[in-house]
């Protein structure tokens, strides 16, 4: 007899933004005639930067050829996007990361999910909440975590309130954890972390001999030089930080899939007889087992990303982006909202009005302004009574979006 991974059952209900797809299908249907302005799922609108899909045409017009053709190519990644990541994205912050550390994949999502796997199964996990679900839900698919509520809280996990009160960032737990899921920018709530209080979060972790699971996908986003881009920015990280990035909002690869992780090397974790063993050794080889790499056309791609082109072209983009953020939290906050996020993240994190819980406004839009958005309890407990918008979009529609909002 075969049996299933019960632990899926433990999980509270499909996952978020396929159940907001389903929700926004059935009125579709219901309403052929409704023009739907989607600010939902975080996914980019505007095309791939030129610098980047000419490096791809040319990686595809040398796989034409025997001369150019590239079958399967280091798991890892190949060596000419870790040292350009390397060059680009950690020495000008004088951040020690060397490209052996870097492992190249098909997403930060895919990564912060198949982390835990090479945790024990009886680690204590932590996440701030409201949290992007992947990193509870995988735990659950593990059998990190009791039963759910219906809250959609689980049983052994320690869930770190982010409020108003802490500007969205969380407080250090008051029982011993020993996996530390952190995500600055934030994801959904657009709040950011400075080194001060990133530094708390590293200290417990020496302290305690956890590991913080350190999601910075949104970094390029931040304003200023005030905002810490890494973890590894702040001392003594490297001893107990990972830290996923991704290619998806940065330059429009959300159909593409490209991101990266870096494992230091003196990074450990600990066996039940209390010997060392060094996560980077034990992520390369669940990495090389499971994952034949990401395609050499995309990488080259990657690889655009950082040339003065590259650069420039993804720039424009970000700002674009980030001036629908400007043009969010000034109409929200003219029209009587209460408004969070949106100044270094392409998130918008809104108070829902009195007395309405998060679906009921999420249902309040789609059919009174034909706006969607995702509703906080999507995220967690503490993500009730609120709604997150979405940046990404073309500016006229954010606009148009904006103006029927304000006639509910």
């Amino acid at each position: 007899m075969i049996f299933v991974n019960e632990n899926f059952s433990k999980l509270k209900a499909g996952y978020l933004f396929p159940e907001i797809g389903r929700r926004v299908n059935a009125f579709a249907k219901a309403n052929p005639d409704a023009s739907i302005i989607k600010l939902g799922i975080g996914d980019v609108t505007e095309p791939l930067a030129p610098a980047v899909t000419d490096a791809m045409h040319k990686a595809v017009d040398e796989m034409a050829t025997h001369q150019g053709l590239h079958g399967y190519g280091p798991e890892q990644g190949y060596a000419f996007l870790r040292e350009a990541i390397v060059e680009n994205d950690y020495k000008p912050r004088n951040i020690q990361v060397d490209a052996d550390e870097i492992f190249v994949s098909d997403g930060a999502k895919c990564d912060t999910g198949n982390m835990q796997e090479i945790f024990g199964i009886d680690n204590v996990v932590a996440v701030t909440d409201p949290v992007y679900p992947v990193y509870v839900d995988t735990n659950v698919m593990a059998g990190r975590t009791g039963e759910g509520d219906d809250s959609g809280r689980y049983e052994k996990i320690v869930y770190m309130p982010c409020t108003t009160e802490n500007n969205f960032v969380p407080e250090l737990p008051s029982e011993p954890v020993d996996m530390i899921y952190l995500c600055y920018p934030n994801n959904p709530t657009g709040a950011v972390a400075t080194k001060a209080q990133l530094k708390k979060w590293v200290d417990y972790a020496v302290e305690n001999k956890a590991i913080i699971l350190f999601d910075a996908a949104y970094e390029a986003f931040i304003r200023g030089d005030s905002i810490p881009h890494s973890i590894y920015e702040i001392e003594g990280a490297r001893q107990v930080a990972i830290e996923f990035r991704s290619f998806s909002k940065t330059a429009g690869f959300t159909g593409v899939r490209c991101g990266f992780t870096v494992v230091p090397k003196e990074l450990v974790a600990y066996t039940k007889r209390g010997l060392a063993v060094e996560l980077h050794r034990i992520w390369s080889r669940r990495h090389c087992t499971k994952f034949n790499g990401v395609s050499y056309i995309t990488q080259k791609g990657a690889e655009a990303v950082y040339s003065p082109e590259g650069k420039r072209q993804i720039q424009k983009t970000i700002d674009l982006y980030m001036s629908n953020a400007d043009m969010m939290r000034e109409a929200l906050t003219q029209q009587g909202y209460v408004v969070y996020g949106g100044e270094h993240a392409p998130y918008i994190w809104v108070h829902t009005p009195k007395g309405v819980d998060s679906w009921a406004f999420f249902d309040l839009l789609i059919n009174k302004a034909n706006v969607v958005g995702t509703p906080g309890a999507g995220f967690g407990a503490a993500g009730e009574g609120y709604f997150r918008l979405s940046a990404f979009n073309d500016p006229d529609k954010v606009k148009e979006a904006m103006d029927r909002i304000s006639k509910i």
